[in-house]
């Protein structure tokens, strides 16, 4: 990505972002107050079964996971479909910016803004909650997370693409919503019915928290987790491009 043009749409997307009041109470607020409400239930000193996890640790990494879900996907999928109606997304057509630019500097762009969701609910569980790890693991933990984020901004980019501005938020809600709870975002995937997590095995969001509990446990994410989040990538990238291209003949 070394056209100027796609640099200059990152730079603008971040700064957009992060100037939306809404974007900071849903997706750096929210998570760290569901996080707090969850983890307040348990006060025992007990692990998450097969792991080696309190479940302050569990989920603060399940709650950063969910913000930075949140921030690449909802905000993705709604400002693309209503920058499509504006016509904005025509009037870039006309500058250097070429297609493929645009696509990947949204999702780029949409990842980049993951960081203060995953900051502050890092610093509520160290601070109200007690975690404690060593300093690699939060770096670690930060990287990662951030680094799997890309596969749900390309999903929100083909959202975007996929409905129109009265559709897009309540398919972009379905998804978001099954893919946190199904994906164990919420609770334990050990606590499903056997068959509910054969299905959440397959997820992108499981194998998305899983990099992060991994670095926990201090070890490294697991090359299956790593292989599940790259197909989905290459799937959503892959989809998001073929709905940009269709859009752009349309128009």
């Amino acid at each position: 990505m070394t056209n100027p043009f796609s640099w200059a749409l990152i730079r603008l997307e971040v700064t957009r972002t992060l100037r939306n009041k809404k974007f900071m109470f849903f997706s750096v607020l929210y998570p760290s107050m569901i996080y707090l409400l969850i983890s307040g239930t348990r006060t025992d000193a007990g692990t998450i079964p097969h792991t080696d996890l309190t479940f302050q640790a569990f989920f603060m990494v399940s709650m950063a996971s969910f913000g930075a879900l949140t921030a690449v996907l909802m905000g993705n999928s709604e400002r693309i479909a209503k920058e499509r109606e504006k016509g904005w997304v025509r009037q870039l057509r006309l500058t250097a910016l070429p297609g493929r630019g645009y696509v990947l500097a949204k999702i780029a762009g949409a990842a980049m803004v993951t960081l203060p969701c995953i900051v502050v609910v890092f610093l509520v569980a160290a601070t109200v909650k007690h975690v404690r790890l060593d300093a690699w693991q939060w770096v670690a933990l930060t990287g990662v997370i951030c680094a799997g984020s890309l596969v749900f901004a390309a999903l929100g980019v083909a959202i975007g693409y996929l409905a129109g501005g009265d559709a897009v938020r309540p398919l972009t809600m379905i998804i978001y919503f099954g893919l946190s709870i199904l994906g164990g975002l919420w609770m334990p995937s050990t606590t499903f019915p056997q068959w509910l997590q054969n299905i959440s095995e397959w997820l992108p969001t499981h194998a998305y928290a899983a990099l992060g509990q991994a670095v926990e446990m201090g070890g490294a994410p697991h090359a299956r987790d790593i292989a599940v989040l790259g197909a989905y990538f290459l799937l959503f990238t892959g989809g998001a491009a073929w709905l940009y291209r269709k859009d752009t003949l349309k128009a």
